[in-house]
């Protein structure tokens, strides 16, 4: 695999202490710089930023993958097994309620993968995984 480079995202927040809050004492993400209308996060070397927005979202849909319901759209980052496990406890520490509570995905097969999904408070889907081998990410 190619070293990677770190990836931007931008998505709307209807509050920003809450996001502060989640993103930066929940989920643990070093906050760089900010405004009364946005703010950055380190998210496990990633730049992500939550944008104060008072517009109608888009309600999600989902998608039937491996026996649950997967929230779309959603984002999230490729862990180590071991951050992975450290972040499950952390969201679990936090009373977290998890969309999809965190389990091991395609057990025994192409693909296997540790995954978990929680919602942000503005109601961000967010999914974490990690693979004991990572040479299956992109596994067909």
């Amino acid at each position: 695999m190619s070293t990677l480079t770190p990836f931007h995202l931008a998505f709307p927040v209807d509050d920003l202490d809450a996001a502060r809050h989640f993103y930066g004492t929940v989920l643990g993400c070093p906050e760089g710089r900010s405004s009364d209308r946005w703010i950055d996060f380190d998210l496990f070397g990633h730049q992500i930023v939550t944008h104060l927005t008072d517009e109608p979202r888009a309600r999600p849909t989902g998608n039937g993958v491996d026996g649950h319901h997967v929230p779309v759209p959603h984002f999230g980052v490729v862990l180590t097994p071991e951050a992975w496990d450290a972040l499950a406890e952390r969201m679990k520490a936090h009373d977290i309620s998890f969309v999809i509570e965190p389990y091991t995905r395609f057990k025994g097969e192409t693909g296997e993968q540790s995954t978990m999904f929680f919602l942000d408070p503005a109601g961000n889907a967010l999914e974490f995984k990690a693979f004991a081998d990572m040479d299956q990410l992109f596994a067909a």
